[in-house]
């Protein structure tokens, strides 16, 4: 069997048979219906000769199978093929024809649903094309857009650059401008507070009245009208009570770090006593304390005996004189406070200076102290600076000690700043000298000779009680005080080398205009 089938694909009879009908149909419309005819009965007996080889060999492969081997195979397969009527159709001539006619109306309808097919197809093309072409004029405009964009973003871009840079100049000109402006401020308020430092200064020199008058005190009492208020000005948590007493510590520390040195380095000028001169910067300062103290104890006096006949409402005439003091802080005579402070400073014995100098040159400290004493009278819980006597037990509490003082030695020799307190409350620590063998007693050199020609001084608290320890000057009693409180007033601050009067008269008699200086008539 395998050589029979080898025998047939060597022949390659199928390869003749396929190159056979490959002429006929090359060769079909060039040949006669004869010829073809021919070709197509010589085709079909090679197609014979070639089924009959494979019946042979379908023969002897389903007897290699045994007796039922292939048989059952060939049977269900090939006997339909093989019957009498394979060859000759069943159909009549009238089914032919209908069978005829009915492949011709499908054939139709093929040919209509080809056409119709091809027009679809067509149709698609089109639309297609259509969209194509919708497409490439989208993606045109898609990318115009995206250039316009692109563009848009580049000058924004420009333009925040450019607007950034003009706010970070106008924010460099803003500050600039402030800081111009902050200057301008320091300038302006350095040039009042030299206007107001030359003009009282003038006013000391030439002895003129005060500009705070007794009918300015009156006509301010007179324009007041006290407004109740949500909280009392006498209470401790008063907003005006607490802002202010914040900034007056600040500038009593300010005074301390600055104004003591500028004083310091004044004083150097005309003496080279370190101690001396700290000691005239302490006395001064308590001596404009005393003076404030006793000007605003007036003054209050003044402002609660006017206001008594006209208060009306709830609060009480405390928190009436209060609220007045606390809108009228600026009612008082500063010139005749800085003279006071001098000639307590000329009658104290302890201080001493060079004949050519006297205690105006440090006027700029004074006044600035005599302010500061005074705000702080003025407050509803006044501030005030300690008790300070040499050798005096060296109190840790209220003090703390200079660097050149002896750490071990409990008496203070000298002060050097004092102690600010509320009552019995210590705000600030002051600084004092403290050395083995201090005493109470006189200094080291004699009292300089501007001292002994100073002129009638009036009576002041803080002064030292002792007689003898006094320039030459009548003995004054209560009643001579309570003549001065009365409307008399004492003259200005003569010069150094200006005769001493030599009596009471005198001086009260002298041809120059009395002032306020101390005592006070202008509050009463």
């Amino acid at each position: 069997m395998a050589e029979s089938l080898r025998r047939l694909v060597n022949i390659g009879s199928f390869t003749s048979l396929q190159e056979k009908l490959e002429r006929w149909l090359d060769d079909y419309h060039v040949l006669t219906c004869d010829q073809n005819v021919a070709r197509g009965c010589e085709i079909i007996e090679l197609n014979s000769r070639l089924q009959g080889q494979l019946f042979k060999l379908l023969s002897i492969t389903a007897s290699e199978g045994g007796l039922y081997g292939g048989a059952s195979t060939i049977k269900a397969r090939l006997l339909p093929l093989l019957g009498a009527n394979f060859f000759t159709g069943t159909a009549t001539a009238d089914t032919t024809l209908s069978l005829l006619s009915e492949n011709a109306a499908k054939d139709r309808e093929l040919n209509d649903l080809e056409d119709t097919y091809e027009r679809s197809l067509v149709t698609l093309e089109d639309d297609l094309k259509a969209t194509q072409l919708e497409n490439d004029d989208l993606k045109n405009e898609l990318a115009d857009t995206q250039d316009e964009l692109d563009k848009s973003q580049r000058m924004s871009t420009s333009e925040k650059m450019f607007t950034e840079q003009e706010i970070r100049d106008l924010r460099a000109k803003f500050n600039d401008s402030q800081n111009e402006v902050m200057r301008l401020r320091l300038q302006l308020s350095e040039s009042d507070a030299t206007i107001r430092r030359l003009r009282d200064d003038v006013i000391i020199s030439t002895g003129r009245v005060p500009y705070i008058t007794t009918s300015d005190v009156n006509d301010s009492l007179a324009s007041y009208r006290y407004l109740p208020r949500v909280s009392s000005p006498l209470h401790s948590d008063d907003t005006t009570q607490r802002v202010r007493q914040q900034s007056l510590i600040s500038r009593f520390n300010d005074m301390f770090s600055q104004d003591r040195l500028d004083a310091m380095d004044i004083l150097r000028r005309y003496s080279d006593d370190h101690e001396n001169n700290q000691r005239i910067v302490f006395v001064a300062m308590q001596e404009a304390f005393s003076v404030a103290k006793l000007a605003f104890r007036q003054f209050k006096i003044k402002v609660r005996s006017q206001l008594a006949g006209t208060h009306l409402g709830p609060d009480t005439l405390e928190e009436a004189v209060q609220d007045y003091i606390n809108r009228n802080t600026d009612l008082y005579d500063l010139p005749a406070l800085v003279s006071d402070v001098i000639r307590a400073l000329n009658r104290n014995p302890k201080l001493y200076l060079q004949p050519t100098a006297s205690y105006t040159v440090i006027q700029t400290f004074i006044r600035e102290a005599c302010k500061l004493a005074w705000q702080m009278s003025a407050l509803a819980h006044p501030l005030d600076i300690a008790i300070a006597t040499d050798a005096e037990l060296f109190d840790e509490f209220k003090y703390r000690r200079s660097y050149d003082s002896e750490y071990t030695a409990p008496l203070v020799n000298h002060h050097i700043w004092p102690c600010l307190q509320q009552s019995t409350k210590v705000l600030m620590k002051g600084e004092a000298n403290t050395r083995r063998g201090a005493s109470l007693g006189s200094p080291r050199r004699s009292r300089s000779p501007t001292r002994s020609m100073s002129p009638v001084r009036s009576y002041s608290p803080t002064r030292s009680v002792s007689p003898s320890r006094r320039s030459p000057s009548p003995r004054r009693t209560l009643s001579s005080l309570g003549d001065s409180f009365s409307g008399r007033s004492s003259p200005s601050v003569r010069s150094p080398r200006s005769p001493r009067p030599l009596s009471r008269s005198n001086s009260f008699s002298s041809d120059r205009p009395n002032t306020a200086s101390t005592t006070l008539s202008h509050y009463m």
